[in-house]
């Protein structure tokens, strides 16, 4: 007899647990939370611009990954390239070309 009662509850409980699960309303409780449009600054690549970005995609990422030039301020790119120059092995005129795609990107 307990056998039958165990058997019967752990069967009850299988189909409350089963039965108890939380419907998706067509009305959200919570209030509508409004999409903004972010307005992104979108710079045309002219050439000169785009050999900067393949420099900086290309000599950059040999040894590390790649930053997004938001990420630090004009003032904080410019030691870092000084700095990156050498060891990429860049002359003047491409660390230029890299720092204004990165300009440009502010």
């Amino acid at each position: 007899m307990k056998v039958k009662i165990l058997i019967l509850a752990a069967a009850a409980l299988v189909v409350v647990s089963c039965g108890t699960q939380k419907s998706v309303s067509a009305t959200p409780a919570t209030p509508a939370v409004t999409e903004t449009v972010k307005t992104v600054k979108t710079v045309e690549l002219t050439p000169e611009l785009a050999e900067g970005k393949n420099l900086y995609d290309n000599s950059c990422a040999r040894c590390h990954k790649l930053y997004d030039p938001k990420k630090f301020s004009q003032e904080d790119w410019k030691p870092i390239l000084t700095r990156m120059q050498k060891k990429a092995k860049l002359d003047d005129t491409q660390i230029a070309s890299i720092s204004n795609y990165i300009t440009s990107q502010l």
